[in-house]
């Protein structure tokens, strides 16, 4: 699951909405669209941050397709043949006759589908000579068919594997990330290397891993079989059986090699041959000593698991020069710690997020992705060696109390719907002896505004029911105030019910006050109700679906963005 906080950015660069957008299912165009954000690596910053993407594959793919069915029709756009357009009639047919398919559902007036469809022609082209086949369903023509395939929200693609196989595809919207996604898909989980395809497969993809490992070595054969199933997704796994190679490439079986494209070029496992060591391994060796946080990358370090080190800087020298100067710290703190610079010119407001100033720089911050907190750097200090070898070191040794930004306590709670800040967050959500349904918001976004009549209504509704003194109805201005949640963007209600508040519910039914109160009585420990007013049923007949939004998306001319 995905650990990143929720983040704004605010200035300094038009952006875009790119990866992992999508805009909600909807019957006519009237409706406005809404947008779900999961991560920063769906904001494209203009000029885009820069990363090398490719891969090579050509005699190493084993995958190979049948005939596609004759009935199926081809997409064009400007001239490309090498993307299926498939309809209820063609779809089956054409899911059972290749192994292995990458669909799209999609609707045309959807902005993220518009800006995704030369990316995915241009993945469909690389992937052609590969027999990998890409398609696309338009789900306002077929309407059935992407609701038997639960789609909600546009673009969703899927990973089909046969008709009854069938897994998202949730990796960057870019046609390198999708060539190389769908490549590691159609392989074997380990593909079995020789003298031959060695050299080849290690520059294939930007990280590759090798397993030296004797044939009749059963027990190191299936160990790495395992870390190749659970990260096929993420990285190149091949294997090396032949003891002539392993020792022409001077290591001795068994053992591990990660070739990458960047830093010293391989990093050599040493540590015993387990699935977890070699994991762990392989998640820290092919992250870049000093990486650069941006658009691609974000998520990676979210999910990574890791304290992340901020290098923020407005130019490349500067960043370079700091790079250098710090990389002794991050060789130091390596598989503890990620470090990365950032574009302080592109990205620059992105240091609010994490309690700097977003206008002095150069600057220094620690977040610690797992529970969201931040570690700014004194930004009246200057950025040393030594000064930041002593605030990393601190900060290892948990001698650094985290920042919290929080808004002031309200002296008193004037609306029916409870105010929460992060000073009182765990008082009134975390009260175990209450169900709290809590709205994460922020004031610049279109949806939470929409919303906000029916959610003072719905909290006026509890306030006079038998159950007012069991069920809270909160919320949080996620934008100035430090939130411990995944938020994947705005509005995001979570029900955190009496007597389990470790395990807070997400909410992604529609915005009506009558499915907001069975969420509540279907997730809550009291089995809440509360009686509704028939004319607010009426009112809410039209009622937008509960997906989340970027309001850059549907107002261009806001500068506030979702990371």
């Amino acid at each position: 699951m995905d650990k990143s906080p929720l983040l704004v950015l605010k200035q300094q660069v038009p952006l875009k909405l790119k990866h992992g957008s999508s805009e909600r299912a909807r019957p006519d165009q009237s409706r406005l669209a809404t947008v779900l954000v999961s991560s920063p690596s769906e904001i494209q910053a203009t000029p885009p941050v820069s990363t090398k993407e490719g891969v090579q594959l050509s005699r190493l793919a084993s995958y190979r397709a049948s005939s596609p069915s004759p009935s199926l029709i081809v997409h064009h756009i400007k001239g490309s043949k090498c993307t299926a357009s498939l309809k209820k009639d063609t779809f089956d047919d054409f899911v059972k006759t290749n192994d292995l398919v990458l669909a799209e559902f999609f609707a045309p007036w959807c902005g993220h589908c518009k800006a995704l469809a030369p990316e995915y022609e241009e993945a469909a082209t690389s992937l052609k000579e590969k027999n990998i086949k890409l398609a696309k369903i338009d789900c306002t023509e077929e309407a059935d068919l992407c609701q038997t395939y639960g789609v909600e929200g546009y673009p969703t693609l899927k990973v089909f594997r046969g008709p009854d196989n069938i897994s998202p595809y949730s990796g960057q919207r870019k046609a390198a990330a999708i060539t190389s996604y769908m490549i590691k898909q159609s392989l074997p989980a380990v593909s079995l290397l020789t003298k031959d395809t060695l050299e080849e497969f290690k520059t294939a993809d930007k990280v590759v891993l090798v397993a030296y490992i004797a044939a009749d070595d059963k027990a190191s054969n299936e160990t790495f079989n395992k870390v190749a199933e659970s990260l096929r997704d993420n990285y190149l796994f091949g294997g090396v059986n032949d003891a002539a190679v392993a020792e022409a490439e001077g290591v001795k079986a068994p053992t591990v090699v990660l070739y990458k494209s960047f830093d010293e070029g391989k990093t050599t496992f040493s540590d015993k041959f387990e699935v977890e060591a070699i994991e762990k391994f392989a998640k820290t060796s092919a992250t870049p000593l000093i990486g650069e946080v941006g658009p691609d990358t974000y998520s990676g370090y979210m999910e990574a698991g890791l304290p992340l080190a901020y290098i923020f800087a407005e130019t490349a020298e500067e960043r370079e020069e700091l790079s250098k100067a710090l990389k002794p710290i991050a060789e130091k703190q390596r598989g503890v710690i990620n470090f990365a610079t950032i574009d302080a010119k592109s990205f620059g407001a992105h240091a609010g997020n994490l309690n700097l100033q977003a206008d002095k720089f150069p600057a220094f911050a620690i977040q610690e992705t797992v529970k969201n907190q931040k570690f700014p750097f004194d930004q009246e200090k200057k950025i040393t060696v030594e000064a930041i070898t002593s605030f990393v070191d601190d900060f290892v040794a948990g001698k650094i109390e985290p920042s919290i930004k929080s808004e002031p306590i309200p002296e008193t709670q004037e609306g029916p719907v409870t105010v929460v800040v992060a000073k009182n967050y765990e008082q009134i959500v975390l009260d175990d002896t209450k169900d709290v349904l809590i709205e994460f918001y922020a004031p610049w976004c279109g949806h939470c505004k929409a919303l906000a009549p029916k959610y003072e209504e719905l909290a006026t509704l509890y306030g006079e029911s038998e159950f007012k003194d069991k069920v809270v109805i909160a919320k949080v201005d996620a934008t100035l105030n430090d939130v411990p949640d995944e938020i994947q963007g705005f509005p995001t209600i979570k029900l955190y019910p009496a007597g389990g508040k470790s395990e807070p519910v997400t909410y992604s039914g529609s915005r009506t006050i009558e499915d907001l109160i069975e969420f509540v009585r279907d997730n809550g420990k009291y089995k809440a109700e509360a009686s509704k007013k028939e004319e607010v049923v009426a009112e809410e007949s039209q009622a937008a679906p509960a997906a989340t939004e970027g309001e850059a998306a549907k107002e261009s001319d806001e500068s506030h963005d979702e990371l």
